[in-house]
């Protein structure tokens, strides 16, 4: 038999730890602010083809040299391919910096494949849409546990969600990684992923209490998290590993993105545990709140 690991019995300390991160991330989000790619901000965006394996830092010294400081060159798929990122609101700089780099080629010319050009009013537009599909998540999310659990289960999920996005987006302000279209992804992965593993651990606490009738509400969740943790560890290790592979071998552009999931994958973990069941005792759950409501129509006695 799997011993009962006392999870809650460090719940104050890790209430603690859980103010500290999530003040510390906020103090970062709203002091350092985030730091926007071209996506939200609008800007020049250039794929360029080399014949031969293009050297970065070359092409980066070129367009500082041309007058370009802002310019951002990575890697793109293939050797031979960059993309060079610029902020600017003129829309024919994009053919101005392709040109300049067609002409320092040498004996590797360079061939534009593309030039997109995402104006500011745009950019704007993402961002305030990518935050409303956030939160529109989260409120289906709180419906749909509502309706499934109860309504104090749908309060420690949005509670823990809340947290790994603020943690995610903080430790993101704070380090100043580019924050665009493909790490908002990231962040609503993360919504959805933590959203999984808090399930897992209600169902079986909602299963034990119909089991466990004499335990208390901590007994309970300390069982119920310790039964699934087997299963939560094989999820998250399995998933940070295959974060880690994109991070070391998905290049820049994918870097943000799997530096957010890996943030994510950690709080989420940690607040399905920590968050999710210590908001379940702050608002004493108990056997009652999972028995549905009696009918509250009177019988009429059609006896003489």
């Amino acid at each position: 038999m799997l011993r009962t690991i006392n999870f809650m019995g460090v719940r104050n300390i890790a209430f603690g730890v859980t103010v500290l991160l999530t003040v510390l991330a906020l103090f970062s989000w709203f002091h350092k602010g985030l730091n926007y790619g071209l996506d939200f901000t609008g800007g020049t965006l250039i794929e360029l083809t080399y014949e031969k394996p293009a050297d970065v830092t070359l092409v980066r010294n070129e367009l500082v040299k041309a007058g370009y400081h802002e310019a951002i060159v990575q890697n793109f798929g293939a050797t031979t391919d960059l993309l060079v990122r610029m902020p600017g609101e003129d829309p024919q700089l994009g053919h101005q910096v392709a040109e300049a780099l067609q002409k320092v080629g040498g004996d590797n010319p360079a061939s534009v494949k593309r030039v997109e050009f995402v104006g500011p009013q745009v950019g704007e537009e993402l961002r305030d849409q990518g935050g409303l599909g956030m939160l529109m998540a989260l409120v289906g999310i709180m419906i749909y546990l509502a309706f499934r659990f109860q309504w104090k289960f749908g309060v420690g999920a949005i509670v823990s969600l809340i947290h790994d996005v603020i943690v995610t987006v903080g430790i993101l302000a704070y380090f100043q990684i580019t924050f665009d279209l493909t790490v908002l992804a990231a962040v609503l992965a993360i919504i959805g992923y933590s959203l999984n593993d808090t399930i897992v651990v209600f169902d079986r606490v909602r299963e034990n209490f119909r089991v466990l009738r004499k335990a208390s509400l901590i007994e309970n969740i300390n069982i119920s998290t310790t039964q699934t943790l087997l299963r939560t560890m094989a999820t998250s290790i399995s998933t940070l590993l295959a974060i880690a592979a994109l991070m070391i071998f998905g290049g820049d552009n994918l870097w943000g993105f799997s530096l957010a999931l890996f943030i994510g994958v950690l709080a989420g973990t940690y607040s399905s545990i920590y968050i999710a069941n210590v908001v379940l005792i702050w608002l004493n759950l108990s056997s009652e709140d999972l028995i549905p409501p009696a009918a509250t129509g009177k019988e009429v006695d059609d006896r003489p």
